[in-house]
């Protein structure tokens, strides 16, 4: 009888990993191929214009995942306002970088990657100074795009307070912090708190953070609602506080000979060697690289030789814009988390720019028709597998007992 039992645990067993393998093999009916899909930001700063390709699988479109970036290129030479005197030079500058996005992008994948360029605060300062010119080298930009199989959907001027806002989606959803896969493939909300985000660019500066408190400015506000959940998000852009112009202002009223270009904590840290966890390391630090003779820093950093007159001014500058404009201190200093990317994607406004253009970011809560799919698919699977545990360690329970019965 036990042998009898044991033999038909055993049929069940082996029925169960033929259902296992039926699901595996399945398992690309129900879900689909998953492919990807990718698309194009240019990121046109006021120092410098910089490429980046993003990829995501072409199932979440409608939906969110974190997306990736695939690869970037840096365009030689300075930032597109710099070619207001020659505007067709500007247009030419980004052929090089686009031409590597016609190999990092599948060719059957052209037509269907969407390309922006997004000019921030050099092109807004030179909106303001000479719009003609501005209009010109935009014009000029945006024929350069069109030459490209892409989907070219726009060369535009951002405002301070989108560049912010797109900075902070970015970071944020590089983190999850508003939706992530759960471990059965369903989106879940992970509740966590959403991070505050500042940028340092080349002419402007921008901070932005959520916030329940009162905000006075109406153009300081910005209402998001992402999967579901509304978020108020205070944001503000000061322009000429970027890097360049903050030397550029302080050459022309008190130096003689410094150029621009104010130099990270990734600095401080590898270059100085020093650690920097409160706002007295950062003016140690400043203190220090000013008091530091041009051969000693020559000899730290050979490479950085250009940009070595810079670092003491704007070592002092991030220091004085951290404690006294944005009024960190001793407690929330530590707060500050110095970074260029998350995970294996840049941080910035470029990747929360093409979320909010091709409406990856859906205003309500992502389709579950998918994922549920998928979810009883894995629970299929967990329970043919625990089935077949269970009738195997059973079956054998049996033999042995069938076997010292009978001796």
């Amino acid at each position: 009888m036990a042998r009898r039992l044991a033999a038909l645990l055993l049929l069940l067993a082996l029925g169960c990993l033929l259902g296992i393998l039926v699901l595996l093999l399945g398992s690309g009916d129900t879900r689909g191929p998953p492919g990807f899909k990718y698309g194009i930001v240019l990121d046109a700063g006021s120092s410098h214009t910089a490429m980046f390709v993003y990829k995501w699988p072409a199932d979440k479109e409608n939906d969110t995942g974190v997306v990736s970036e695939h690869t970037m290129c840096d365009v030689e030479g300075p930032g597109i306002s710099s070619y207001s005197s020659n505007p067709l030079a500007a247009g030419t500058s980004l052929e090089h970088c686009l031409n590597q996005a016609l190999r990092d992008v599948p060719k059957e994948k052209h037509t269907g990657t969407p390309l922006y360029l997004g000019a921030t605060a050099g092109m807004r300062l030179l909106n303001i100074a000479d719009p003609q010119a501005s209009d010109a080298v935009l014009r000029a930009a945006a024929a350069t795009l069109k030459m490209y199989p892409f989907d070219f959907r726009g060369a535009k001027i951002l405002s301070g307070e989108e560049e912010g806002v797109f900075g902070w989606v970015t970071t944020n959803y590089l983190l999850e912090n508003f939706i992530k896969r759960g471990w059965l493939g369903e989106w879940i909300q992970p509740q966590k708190k959403t991070l505050g985000a500042m940028d340092f660019g080349g002419a402007s500066t921008q901070i932005t953070f959520e916030t329940m408190d009162t905000i006075e400015n109406p153009r300081n506000e910005v209402m998001l609602k992402l999967y579901g959940q509304a978020y108020k998000v205070y944001t503000h852009s000061f322009l000429c506080y970027g890097r360049d112009q903050v030397l550029k202002r302080l050459l022309s009223k008190f130096l003689q000979a410094f150029s621009a270009f104010f130099y990270t904590v990734d600095f401080i840290q590898t270059v100085m060697g020093r650690p920097v966890h409160l706002p007295s390391d950062l003016k140690d630090a400043a203190e220090t690289i000013c008091a530091t003779s041009w051969s000693k820093l020559l000899l730290k950093a050979p490479k950085l030789e250009k940009r070595l007159p810079d670092y003491c001014a704007v070592s002092t500058f991030v220091y004085l814009l951290t404690t006294k404009g944005y009024s960190f201190n001793n407690h929330s200093f530590p707060n500050i988390a110095f970074q260029k990317k998350a995970g294996e994607t840049s941080i910035g406004w470029a990747l929360g720019y093409m979320l909010n253009l091709t409406n990856m970011i859906p205003a309500e809560k992502p389709s579950s028709h998918k994922s549920m799919l998928y979810n009883y698919w894995v629970i299929l699977i967990l329970l043919f597998v625990v089935t077949t545990l269970t009738s195997l360690v059973t079956a054998i329970c049996l033999l042995r007992h069938s076997k010292s019965s009978i001796i």
